[in-house]
This record gives structure tokens, sequence and C-alpha cells, in this order.
């Protein structure tokens, strides 16, 4: 085997970046540079020009962030060589030194609408200037226009909300109103699920990566995975994607083998390893951590069932999927062709200003009455402003209809690099919600190794793509851009993940 390049070393059309060269360019700046001299394929051009940077060196700031701040802050660091983020605009960031990414992966499927958007920003602005906190014990008139507004896009009967801070806190709460509802304890989730860190989500989550060695998984009982392309069973048509699996079946029209197969391992789960009765089912439409992972198209109008058979809630975690990010619909729960019982929500809610939600039944929310639940700062003023702008953005800039259209087209032409490509294992997702499996070789289907991932992760960043990594094993590169993201953008992002698979295949 040829000796592997370092890591700062990317071979263009012959030319190529080596470490001794990056001396007069930090960080991958004359790799980026090459990339657009040797691509056909340039990066897109922007106007907007960011303020220079005249804080801390990067010297300093690694040092505190080192010494001072807790180490998961450093472990949970991308990058061998970190980017030093300086400031964004729509789908660009821009690091310390004046260098232009495009933004793949929006704070993990966060910055829904674009960085610092102009309309959002002039909203946070108007509501600064007018009351930036008071807590919901005052009624202030924000929390009630965007409760009526958020539940105007959702059917019936998702009518009554409860505003938190995040993803983690919505699900906790979710998990917490399920129980007092249905009487029950036993939650049931899908393996490789994450539904957040807290104390209580935690049990939730079903990603040993993020598992501590303390008590967890009290009352929670996980289900395998139903996923198509990793898990036993799989076929050409299962998924509700422009992409299917490569995997071949011999379903008739209108059966899915595969969705049977996975329903009777719930049924298992339900036979030996909760009680006669449960409190409910959390499920992501598209599993987001775990890899962009896509069901049988009727898996979960099966679950469903079968969940409410046993007295349990069904609720979606739109967490990631949520608020137009896949296209055909606002809500991935919609393209299930169900209504759950209850939805969390966070991330894209507010373009990245901490926020979070619970929607669910006027019955369910009844239920929640038997004690007493205050959030400091779930609902205020300006969380909900925010909230509110980004809902009317999504709308006056036709992003619903730029993340098919656009996410589409990424889909496809993904699927041709998967099939230039060996280590390209499978594509997936729907609108601007992808996931690119990374594999050993198509016939085993063997994750590639993290260490191997890092390297065509370090030369997509260095050539100006930021993009981000999931799954059981971190062997699933994950899109999740700013919803407005253009075709232009897409072909700039295609050159560079097509040449630094194309440079890992050369170094091997």
């Amino acid at each position: 085997m040829v000796p592997a390049a370092p890591p700062c070393q990317i071979a263009l059309g012959g030319k190529c970046c080596s470490q001794q060269q990056h001396k007069s360019f930090p960080h991958g700046a004359l790799c980026q540079k090459a990339v657009m001299d040797q691509s056909s394929v340039q990066m897109p051009p922007c106007d907007y020009k960011p303020e220079p940077y005249q804080g801390m060196s990067k010297e300093r700031l690694l040092q505190i962030r080192q010494h001072k701040c807790n180490p998961m802050t450093t472990k949970v660091t991308y990058y061998q060589r970190p980017v030093f983020i300086h400031h964004g605009y729509m789908q660009w960031l821009w690091d310390m030194d004046g260098r232009r990414y495009l933004d793949m992966f929006a704070g993990v499927a966060t910055v829904s609408v674009g960085h610092c958007h102009p309309k959002v920003r002039e909203a946070t602005e108007k509501q600064l200037g007018r009351l930036w906190h008071t807590s919901a014990i005052y009624v202030h008139p924000q929390i009630q226009e965007y409760a009526e507004k958020l539940t105007s896009h959702l059917p019936e009967p998702l009518r009554v909300v409860y505003l938190t801070n995040s993803g983690s806190e919505a699900n906790d709460l979710a998990l917490l109103m399920a129980r007092l509802h249905t009487g029950n304890y036993a939650i049931t989730t899908l393996r490789g699920a994450y539904h957040g860190g807290s104390g209580m989500t935690i049990d939730l989550t079903s990603n040993a990566a993020y598992k501590f060695p303390v008590t967890s998984g009290q009352g929670c009982h996980s289900t395998m995975c139903p996923d198509v392309f990793r898990g036993p069973w799989g076929g050409s048509h299962c998924r509700d994607s422009p992409v299917q699996t490569t995997r071949e079946c011999n379903c008739s029209p209108g059966q899915c083998l595969a969705n049977n197969k996975y329903i009777d391992q719930l049924k298992e789960v339900f036979a030996t390893c909760v009680p006669h009765q449960i409190a409910g089912l959390f499920a992501e439409p598209i599993q987001g951590v775990g890899g962009v992972v896509q069901y049988p198209r009727n898996f979960l109008r099966d679950a469903y069932k079968l969940v409410r058979e046993k007295g349990g809630i069904c609720i979606a975690d739109e967490v990631q999927t949520g608020f137009a990010r896949t296209g055909s619909h606002y809500w991935g729960f919609q393209g299930h062709d169900v209504i759950p019982d209850m939805v969390t929500m966070a991330k894209g809610i507010a373009n990245g200003f901490p926020m979070g939600a619970v929607v669910t039944t006027e019955e369910i929310a009844r239920s929640f009455g038997k004690g007493l639940h205050f959030n400091t700062f779930g609902g205020g003023p300006l969380s909900c402003a925010v909230a509110s702008s980004v809902l009317d953005v999504i709308k006056e800039d036709g992003l619903q209809e730029t993340c098919e259209e656009v996410g589409t087209y990424l889909l496809e032409q993904l699927a041709k690099l998967r099939d230039k490509h060996e280590i390209v294992g499978d594509v997936r997702g729907k609108g601007l919600m992808i996931g690119v499996e990374m594999v050993k070789d198509k016939v085993s289907r063997d994750p590639l190794p993290p260490e191997h991932m890092d390297e065509i992760f370090e030369d997509t960043k260095d050539m100006g793509v930021l993009i981000g990594k999931g799954g059981n094993y971190a062997q699933v590169f994950r899109l999740k851009p700013p919803l407005c993201v253009t075709k232009a953008d897409a072909d700039f992002f295609l050159a560079v993940f097509d040449q630094a698979l194309q440079n890992y295949t050369e170094r091997r």
C-alpha cells in the first residue's frame, strides 16, 4: 500500500498543496485556492464583505479552549486543524483570516434560513429595542402570536404549544407528558436514535458514542432500526427518496418485505421487553445523528398502530427534519402519512437562537396540569420574535421549494458519485437532509474507518466546504445546509467532494 499523504497534502490535477506550502497559508487556504484554480466549477461569488477580525490570536483562543473550557469542548471540536469561524452571512462562513467557506452543515441543521438573514436580523433588532426578556408569568403578546402562527402549520389536533430552550428540553418534557397522560412508564425508541443528552433524554438516545458509564435506559427499550442499507433487510424501492439503495428485492407492488421484517422486530420487543401497556414511541422521521437513516415507507404508519394498541402515544422528533427541510412537506412525519400525538422541535425553529417546542393535543396537554412546570426562558419575547420571523422567511423566500429542488438535484448528482467511487456505499435523504454512507467496499459494506473518514473530511474543509458526520460508526457524511443554498452552491460542493474522494483513492 502506498503510504498516506500528510493530512494537508491534496493532489489536484498533478499539483499538490504540501505542508511546506501551508506555512504561508495556514489551515488549508492554498488548497482552497488550488481547487478553485483546477476545478471547472468555481466557488460561487458573494458580494458580502465581512468585518476584519481584530480579536484574540488563534494560539490564545486554543489555549483558553484547552485549559479553561470543559474538556468536552475540545473533544467535540471538528477537524484536526480547526476552523476559526468569525463571520457568517446566508450560506457562507468566514474564518479569522477572511477565507470563505460554503456551509453545508448549518451548525448541525440549525441555521435554517441562513446566517444573519436580513429579515431575521431586522425582527431581532426591533424586538431588542422593545423588550428582551420577561417570562410567561406575564401575558406578553409574542408568545400567543407565535403559538397561533406555529400551530397553523400543523394538522389537527396538534394545537397546543409549550416552548423550551432546546431539543433536549423539548424531548425531556415530551417524555414526562407521555408518561403522565398514559399512566404508563415504558418507552420505545429506534436503535441509532439521538433524542438529546439531558438526564432523561439520554435514556431515549440509542447511540453508544453519547452514552456514559452511569445508570441509564430506565423504562426505555429500543427496537432494531429499519435501516434498509445497513440493516439485515432492505430493497430498491423502500425509501421515500429520489435515490434508492442499491440492494435488490423481489417485492410485488404495494408490498415491502423489509418493512414487514422490521415491524416483526418491534412486535418482538413488545412481546418480550415491555409491560402490556406502554407510554409511547419516540422516532425521528429521518434519523439525524444516526446517519440520515430512512425507513421503509410504511414503517412509521404500522409502528404507530402497534404503539396505540398498547396504550401509548406517538412522538415525532422533528428537531432536525422540521421546518420544510425535507422539501416535499413542512414536517418530516407528513412524508410517512401519519399524524403523531406529539411533535418536538428545536434547531431550525429560530435559526440558531436557542429555542425548542412541544406541540400536542388539548387532551394530552390537560394531563400535564397535574403538577406545576416552569421554564424561565422558554417562550420569551425575543425568542418568539426570532422564531416568528423564521416562519415568515420560509414562506416569503420560497425555501420549502428550494429544499425540494436543490435537495433532489444534490441527491441525484451524489448518486452518480456513488456509482463512480467504490467507497461511497449509499446516498439517501429528502430535501436538504442528506446522508452519504462511506464503506471499505461495496461488497462487504463494512464502514469506512474513522481515520479514513477524517482524511476526506479534512480535504473537503481545506477546499472550502464544511460538512458533518454521523452514523453509529461515524461512517456517514451529513449534508444539512441553510435552506437558502443554490444549485451553483451544490455544484461547487459536488466538485469539491468528488475531488476529496479522488484524493483519498489516489493516496491509497
